[in-house]
């Protein structure tokens, strides 16, 4: 159900991503050109000069959404206002409903239980309430968009998600939406919690759990430590904007700038609620699809309780153009340190990879996109985390390219070759590898496309969130529309393929890609208390140097690298 939901939740707020790119395509501007008379003759004056006239073009959203007030239509502000929506709801339904969901509702609800060798998560109802609240936020969401929608930006900065402005009166409705959504986050990661250290099965220490587990155990401390924050906080907001209580807006005597230290407290360590479980899938897929045992277990076991730890003390990085000198440069100083447990983690996923025997099916392409994307979105954090060139590069399309590059790059890449990892064991159904793979391929180069050239937008000093720009940044933004629309080909090629897996998919054996974790011994799709005898660990997780894998055809899938006594 989570699956479904996060999937619909994606082509929205990609759909609202489109709206975005189409309008930089052609923005909405005021150009001065020749009026012409009924017969399209240019009218000149008296004296012969050419009389002028000022033109409004550029309209696309406007024209897809035209305003109830006709008098508008030809209005720069409203195709502003438009466009501030758009991107507010591709940021909000991104961020809230389907990152931070995305891996740990649906993946880690049907995986953590089967990977401990378990029959469910520790607590079913609580895991069935948590859907509900997540339907019920997302509902809550969505009526703020089909009531006009939100213009504030998904951060709901203050004032403008606090002022009185009839426009502003669906950002209650929006935020108490993420409030809601903060519930379902929280108790998914108890859940979590309690079923890692509660359900073992028998034979698995701690250090013979799948680094998904670790993953996934180290996201859900963030979410049941981080999330009260940002309830608390949109709370405070709701009030605010509903009693006109002075907390954070300055016109009533509140302080901005509280609300982006509570704001951010929240928001940067949920960076890596968003990222780690990725890492999970990536320390699944790489040892698999290349059949070698992970480098340094315990060092990226340990590297995901370190990522939980650092983000705690990052937030400030957020706010150096907000903050006092002595703050700001004690949280760059931070800043860097959470860039030594991600580069362990990187370093030893290429070190398996090292003289690995690699399978380039469509979850390992996506792995090695992984690496290539990810890398980049770290790299270009650097400069980021450094107060001199932050306040040059702060708010700058250099923001947007690295934070999709690290977000979309890093979660959503992995979100897909998850999804063609374990495809086979959620839905016991094959699906076509040539034309994954073709998808997977349109994927990456409509993304490099998209947001690459954006960095270059950042460097030239294009700002965010601009609906409007001046002429010299349009060729990148051509550029970087077309990607997106070869993006959402990409996606939906994968859309097509997982469809027709359904439909007219061969049945998929119990382990097709060779896998030694738990959930390679139950049935494709599993029975409905996922095992049909308690599973008992004799082996490690990665041990394909010893060990056959379960319910391995060597004849229809033939892996290399395997014991000698496999037959």
């Amino acid at each position: 159900m989570y699956l479904v939901a996060v999937l619909f939740m994606f082509f929205l707020g990609g759909l609202a991503a489109i709206a975005v790119r189409t309008e930089l395509l052609d923005p909405v501007r005021t150009i001065t050109v020749q009026a012409v008379d009924a017969q399209g003759k240019p009218l000149v004056d008296a004296d012969g000069k050419p009389v002028m006239k000022t033109e409004i073009v550029g309209q696309t959203l406007a024209r897809w959404l035209p305003p109830k007030d006709e008098n508008k239509l030809g209005s720069v502000d409203y195709g502003n206002q438009l466009y501030n929506r758009a991107f507010t709801l591709h940021g909000a339904i991104m961020v809230f409903m389907v990152i931070i969901p995305s891996i740990p509702a649906s993946l880690g609800n049907f995986f953590i239980p089967l990977m401990l060798g378990a029959k469910d998560v520790a607590f079913p109802r609580l895991n069935l309430l948590s859907w509900y609240i997540y339907v019920t936020g997302s509902i809550f969401a969505v009526c703020s968009i089909i009531l006009g929608g939100v213009d504030t930006g998904w951060t709901f900065y203050t004032p403008y998600s606090t002022t009185t402005d009839p426009d502003h009166a669906n950002v209650v409705l929006m935020v108490l939406g993420a409030f809601i959504l903060g519930f379902s986050s929280i108790l998914t990661g108890l859940n979590f919690i309690v079923t890692v250290h509660k359900l073992r099965a028998p034979g698995m220490g701690w250090f013979d759990m799948p680094l998904f587990i670790w993953a996934m155990y180290s996201t859900s401390i963030i979410q049941v430590l981080a999330t009260p924050v940002i309830g608390i906080t949109l709370l405070l907001l709701c009030f605010e904007r509903m009693f006109r209580i002075g907390i954070f807006d300055p016109s009533l005597g509140g302080d901005p700038v509280l609300y982006q230290h509570f704001f951010w407290f929240y928001s940067h360590p949920v960076v890596y609620v968003m990222i780690l479980p990725a890492f999970g899938v990536i320390s699944e897929i790489i040892p698999v699809h290349s059949h070698k045992k992970i480098f340094g277990y315990r060092a990226v076991a340990f590297a995901s309780l370190g990522v939980a730890l650092v983000s705690f003390l990052v937030w400030g990085h957020h706010m150096f153009a907000s903050s006092g000198e002595l703050g700001a440069t004690v949280f760059s100083a931070l800043t860097f340190l959470v860039a030594i447990p991600t580069a362990v983690k990187v370093f030893n996923w290429i070190a398996t990879l090292y003289k690995g025997s690699i399978a380039l099916t469509t979850p390992m392409l996506y792995a090695l996109m992984f690496l290539f994307l990810f890398s980049i979105g770290g790299l270009t954090g650097l400069p980021l985390g450094a107060l001199a060139t932050d306040l040059h590069l702060h708010d700058s399309y250099f923001v947007v390219a690295h934070f999709h590059y690290v977000m979309m790059g890093g979660t959503i890449i992995t979100f897909v070759a998850g999804l063609h990892h374990w495809w086979p064991k959620m839905f016991g159904k094959m699906y076509n590898q040539f034309w994954a793979n073709v998808g997977a391929w349109t994927v990456f180069v409509g993304f490099n496309l998209t947001f690459f050239t954006q960095f270059f937008l950042g460097t030239q000093g294009m700002p965010r969130r601009y609906a409007s720009y001046v002429d010299e940044y349009h060729t990148l933004h051509v550029w970087s529309t077309v990607g997106s629309y070869v993006l959402l080909l990409g996606f939906l090629i994968h859309l097509f393929v997982f469809i027709h897996s359904l439909v007219a998919g061969r049945k998929a054996p119990a382990n097709p890609w060779g896998g030694l974790t738990l959930e390679w011994e139950a049935a494709s799709p599993p029975s409905e208390h996922n095992f049909d005898h308690e599973p008992i660990v004799t082996h490690g997780p990665y041990d394909f140097e010893t060990t056959v894998p379960p319910h391995w055809s060597s004849k229809d899938y033939p892996l290399p690298n395997l014991p000698a006594n496999a037959h």
